[in-house]
């Protein structure tokens, strides 16, 4: 199994990290409870990703009547942006629901083609690429680092924010923008003027409140969740990057589980990921509403015009990255999403 690539800063984490490990399995587990699964995410209960998860647990527990217990762990309570995929493939949680974006630092960079800024029109379009042979073939080459890809699901489309109006190319020049670790998302803010800062979304917030960032993209319901309102003017309904989880299991937890337990988690998290994509669009327009309501925030949506012209401002992006994604892949996504 090939091992990943650590920066010198990270080297105290992984060291707790490996400690962790070492301790889970003293976990204590219910009597009637024989498999513990572990699900770690970064962002608030009240999200579609939180909600989801929330639902598989729920499922899991009832269809094993009770022989599989499901510990959620929402908000970065437990593990980070920058900890969490370590902590699963060292075996201290069994199961992560991590944006797409992440995948690419660890060594696959294909999953950044759903980063590229204005490739989706729509949630249709995206679940042609994520339900289709292309998302199938990309869940399957997670195993080279030992992970088990078990599906996708959506969070929708990020608006962007800051404190004056992001409406014109120009509007961009000098900001510090909040991004993933995403090399696509860092040279789409690049070519834009700003300036990207690559944060945890767990400390983003705080980067707002304390100035270290201008602004940030996001789903409108992460953006009301995490109350990023009450320091940012104005949010842009832009439309302009989609943002999805793929949920994945550590392989030598899978592997360990019986046909039959394996087959509860399988069918348990099917409809929950069902569940999770229908409720997606229903979240974000329901934060909408209530960002409306509070009256905190300017919002603003882009004039036809307007979007054609950032569409336009950010293509170089696409010959930038289009080598480390793979330009024969960005070419057959593009094929299967023409008209």
């Amino acid at each position: 199994m090939t091992g990943l690539p650590l920066a010198s800063a990270a080297r105290r984490r992984l060291a707790w990290l490996l400690l962790l490990a070492l301790l889970a399995p003293v976990t204590i587990v219910h009597a009637e409870a024989r498999v513990l699964i572990r699900f770690s995410h970064v962002v608030a209960e009240e999200t579609p990703k939180g909600l989801a998860a929330n639902r598989f647990k729920a499922l899991v527990e009832q269809r094993s009547d009770g022989r599989i217990r499901v510990d959620i762990y929402p908000g970065a309570s437990r593990y980070n942006d920058n900890d969490e995929m370590e902590a699963l493939r060292l075996g201290a949680v069994e199961m992560l629901a991590p944006s797409l974006s992440k995948f690419g630092r660890i060594g696959f960079p294909e999953f950044e083609l759903f980063d590229l800024p204005f490739l989706f029109d729509s949630i249709e379009d995206v679940r042609r690429i994520s339900q289709g042979p292309i998302g199938r073939r990309l869940l399957v080459q997670l195993g080279r680092q030992g992970l088990v890809g078990l599906g996708y699901f959506d969070n929708g489309f990020k608006q962007m924010s800051a404190n004056r109006p992001l409406l014109e190319p120009t509007d961009f020049l000098g900001l510090r923008m909040r991004v993933q670790s995403s090399r696509v998302i860092a040279a789409q803010f690049r070519v834009l003027g700003a300036r990207p800062v690559s944060l945890p979304f767990s400390e983003t917030r705080r980067a707002l409140a304390t100035g270290v960032v201008d602004g940030t993209e996001n789903p409108v319901s992460n953006f009301w969740t995490q109350r990023m309102d009450q320091y940012q003017t104005d949010l842009t309904l832009s439309r302009h990057g989609y943002i999805g989880y793929a949920v994945v299991a550590n392989r030598r937890f899978w592997q360990s589980l019986s046909d039959a337990d394996r087959e509860v988690v399988s069918s348990a998290l099917r409809d929950a990921l069902d569940f999770g994509n229908r409720i997606a669009g229903t979240q974000n327009e329901k934060a909408l509403e209530e960002l409306r309501q509070a009256g905190t925030t300017r919002i603003h949506t882009l004039s036809p015009a307007q979007r054609a012209r950032l569409r336009q401002a950010v293509q170089p992006v696409y010959d930038e990255l289009a080598g480390r994604i793979g330009a024969a892949l960005v070419q057959e996504v593009q094929e299967t999403l023409r008209p």
